[in-house]
């Protein structure tokens, strides 16, 4: 219960910024399904794993595969010894973590709660999606904190322990996940990268090998969506920014509007410059390596989408995502101060 509830209070305190006049989606009838595949993993008894995996493929078949073939690496037939192997040995290194981890993750109701108030927003604006099962699994720590699937999407707990869990002090997982990004690692965060997975798999992003302004657009259309679904959350939780690096955002919008115009780098295709501006990093190269974000070109063209938007306001969002960003940034006529 107690990361739930830090869930909640991070929301509460990180809050900056409502969306404007958010529809209500209560009288939306939306039945979800939700499935603890990692209660039932770690339950398996390992003197019989045959036995329990050949249960759990009957239980689970719209996940179990997904789980064994790419988070642990095997065929998933119960009888194969590799599978089994795989099966123990993850059961074994990981039994502390998944221990440590179930406490804050035994009552989700709450986090049911807004998942399916998500999934409200997500079917006003967009008619014709479907939800599917949501599955939570444990996985290593490699493994996707959300993951949208054939059949629905998996949410892997291990990459929401909370920032100061500690595994994430690892000096093996400091090097895959450093400090600016494991303190996100927060169950705050669920439901706002669960979002983010559902809308880029609704549209896919096709800007890769375009120009920087076309990728900074492209990409801020996610944010943009984000803000509509869940139109109370914080956007330090959409945005993943600290709320020191949202105001120094805010303060300095024009500023690093002309950098990017005076360094003659909005064109750009090279992919290191394109990853300064897009990629995750402690600070932006160029900009104040104090208060700048990573991935702060992504905001920028977040701002241009919105821009655009209050000039067009009978703009759905469905037609938003197919108007290219060439046109979005013309029409925006962009000029922060």
């Amino acid at each position: 219960m107690r990361l739930i509830l830090i869930s909640i209070s991070v929301l509460l305190i990180s809050s900056c910024k409502q969306g404007p006049q958010a529809p209500s989606v209560d009288h939306i009838p939306m039945e979800l399904s939700f499935h603890r595949f990692d209660q039932t993993f770690f339950a398996l008894d390992t003197q019989q794993l045959e036995k329990g995996l050949t249960k759990l493929e009957k239980e689970f078949p719209g996940f179990y595969y997904d789980y064994m073939n790419y988070i642990l690496g095997t065929s998933g037939n119960p009888s194969d010894t590799t599978t089994q192997q795989a099966s123990a040995l993850f059961l074994q290194t990981y039994r502390s973590v998944y221990d440590s981890l179930q406490s804050g993750f035994e009552n989700i109701e709450s986090l049911k709660k807004e998942i399916k108030k998500a999934h409200q927003y997500l079917n006003y604006y967009f008619a014709g999606f479907k939800p599917g099962p949501i599955w939570f699994y444990m996985g290593p720590f490699d493994a996707p904190g959300v993951a949208v699937l054939k059949e629905g999407v998996a949410i892997g707990i291990h990459q929401y322990a909370g920032r100061n869990f500690f595994a994430y002090q690892n000096p093996d997982i400091q090097n895959l996940y450093p400090t600016y990004i494991s303190r996100r690692f927060e169950p705050a965060y669920i439901v706002p990268n669960l979002v983010k997975a559902i809308t880029e798999d609704l549209f896919p992003d096709q800007s890769s090998g375009k120009p920087l302004i076309d990728q900074m657009i492209e990409k801020g259309k996610y944010w943009y969506l984000s803000r509509l679904i869940l139109p109370t959350s914080a956007d330090s939780l959409i945005t993943g920014f600290t709320t020191a690096q949202l105001e120094w955002c805010a303060e300095s919008e024009g500023l690093i509007w002309t950098h990017l115009i005076r360094s003659d780098e909005l064109q750009t295709l090279s992919p290191v410059l394109i990853q300064n501006y897009l990629g995750e990093a402690p600070f932006t190269q160029g900009l104040s390596q104090e208060y700048s974000p990573g991935n702060i070109g992504q905001w920028i063209g977040w701002r241009i989408v919105e821009t655009y938007v209050n000039k067009n306001p009978d703009i759905t969002p469905v037609q938003l995502m197919q108007k290219s960003a060439a046109e979005i940034l013309e029409k925006a006529k962009y000029k922060p101060r």
